[in-house]
């Protein structure tokens, strides 16, 4: 009989070493403690400032078990030890999903009393928005995906049609191009900074807030008195050439009742430029402008008509959760759409289809009306896929490493994935109203992906494994 072989990987973390003990204690209550007849011999040690995890994972049948272990730190260690070698892959899969995907609810419960302040040298000191509030209409759309848009505009084109006629057709086909051709300087015009040569690189500070002061720390520090403390900060730090760390930021936040102690204060500095700048060399293009939106939502968007008239727009967010390989892929998937002209495709698609439901269908389509709509726009939805499939495998193409952007993907999307895991739920994210495919389907799609594969047409094959995908949830 063959020896069980020991799996290993790691998973990334964001929080600061004061939540190490926290992090395993939260694992404890929200995913070991509810599943007692899944789960035995738990147990939580310490030692040097690191935090272990240990426990047996069950089989229902009795027939095998898993050891797993984990250990803190950046990143977080994890071993699984099988009993005996019959035990699955998809078993190894499953348990290795659970924990990353608790590892993320965690990281989200501690942002919610995390202080997160960026500054670009040069530029504006501007205070943060809320992750766990409602962005601008305006800036949600561009950070959806522009089809959105099209779809407004059409919508809004039904109600002009009773009015003006047949004129609203022309309207609104005229505002859509517009909308395409100047999209650059709209997604542009909502960010907080422009990234520049001269101005590449943004800094960030995250201080963990101590459990003791959680309760009043949104009272005790509105949103001026952030403000200027961030103010103060960047005016004794990066704006006479120093860098940010505890120590430099030390007297500022005592000044303002924070006791600033290493064990909850992280900082990063990217020079978001240069990522830019070697990703748009894999594609060979120019490079294109770059916007900074100062939300803590990780999110990136592309608009334009053209690469050499284009904008990538991403969120402070973005850069605080992913590392710089797993932020560059993400800019090879937007600069993707940028290289394709996808908003002019999407334009043309959306456009043709007004166009022939005003001057050819719209006789028949009053007969049924509401079940048109949403059968059309469903589709339209999903070919959008399509486009969003291409942009992941050329992403994995150009940068070579499939697995990074999966990765990526996981930390962005890990609520999609604890929801898609049944058949019903990843059913309907195929046909809801969403330009991009479910996210188990893109993650597992990347993972399974050959770096030395050679494919020529990726748009034929993106439409391909779409389709697969879709037929495969059922």
């Amino acid at each position: 009989m063959r020896e069980p072989i020991v799996v290993s990987f790691t998973i990334e973390t964001e929080v600061t070493s004061a939540y190490y003990e926290e992090l395993l204690k939260f694992i404890y209550h929200n995913y070991l403690q509810p599943s007692p007849q899944r789960f035995a011999n738990v147990k939580q040690t310490s030692g040097d400032g690191d935090y272990v995890l240990g426990f047996t994972f069950l089989d229902t049948e009795g027939k095998w078990q898993i050891e797993v272990r984990m250990k803190t730190g950046k990143p977080i260690q994890v071993t699984m030890m099988p009993s005996h070698e019959s035990v699955p892959q998809l078993v190894f899969d499953r348990l290795k999903e659970d924990l990353f995907i608790v590892v993320q609810f965690f990281e989200e419960y501690v942002r919610r009393s995390t202080l997160y302040l960026a500054w670009i040298q040069g530029r504006e000191v501007v205070p943060e928005k809320s992750p766990f509030r409602r962005s601008r209409i305006a800036e949600r759309i561009f950070f959806g995906n522009i089809l959105f848009l099209y779809v407004l505009l059409f919508a809004i084109g039904i109600s002009l049609f009773f009015f003006i006629g047949i004129l609203a057709a022309i309207v609104i086909v005229v505002g859509q191009f517009l909308t395409v051709l100047f999209a650059d300087r709209i997604v542009g015009s909502m960010s907080d900074w422009s990234i520049t040569k001269q101005n590449p690189t943004v800094y960030i500070l995250q201080y963990h807030v101590p459990a003791q002061e959680r309760a009043t720390f949104a009272k005790k520090y509105n949103r001026e008195k952030l403000l200027q403390m961030k103010k103060e900060i960047y005016d004794n730090t990066i704006a006479i050439g120093k860098q940010v760390d505890c120590e430099t930021a030390r007297e500022v936040m005592l000044k303002h009742g924070f006791e600033c102690s290493p064990e909850s204060l992280r900082t990063k500095t990217v020079n978001l430029y240069d990522l830019v700048e070697k990703t748009t060399e894999k594609y060979e293009l120019p490079v294109p402008r770059i916007a900074l939106s100062n939300t803590m939502i990780p999110n990136a968007a592309a608009a334009g008509p053209s690469p050499k008239h284009g904008v990538v727009l991403i969120t402070t967010g973005l850069l605080v959760q992913l590392d710089e390989e797993e932020v560059r892929a993400v800019l090879a998937h937007e600069l993707s759409h940028l290289n394709a002209r996808d908003p002019f495709v999407l334009f043309g698609l959306v456009t043709g289809e007004y166009l022939l439901r005003v001057f050819v269908l719209w006789p028949y389509i009053q007969f049924f009306g509401l079940l048109y709509i949403m059968f059309i726009l469903g589709a339209i939805y999903f070919v959008a896929k399509f486009f969003e499939a291409r942009a992941d495998l050329e992403s994995a193409i150009k940068l070579g490493n499939p697995k990074v952007l999966a990765g990526a993907l996981r930390k962005i999307g890990f609520r999609r994935l604890q929801f898609e895991r049944s058949s019903s739920s990843r059913i309907q994210d195929w046909i809801t109203w969403d330009p991009h495919p479910p996210i188990y389907f893109r993650v597992e799609r990347l993972e399974k992906l050959e770096p030395t594969k050679e494919i020529k047409h990726t748009f034929i094959q993106s439409v391909k494994d779409c389709i697969r995908g879709f037929f495969a949830a059922f």
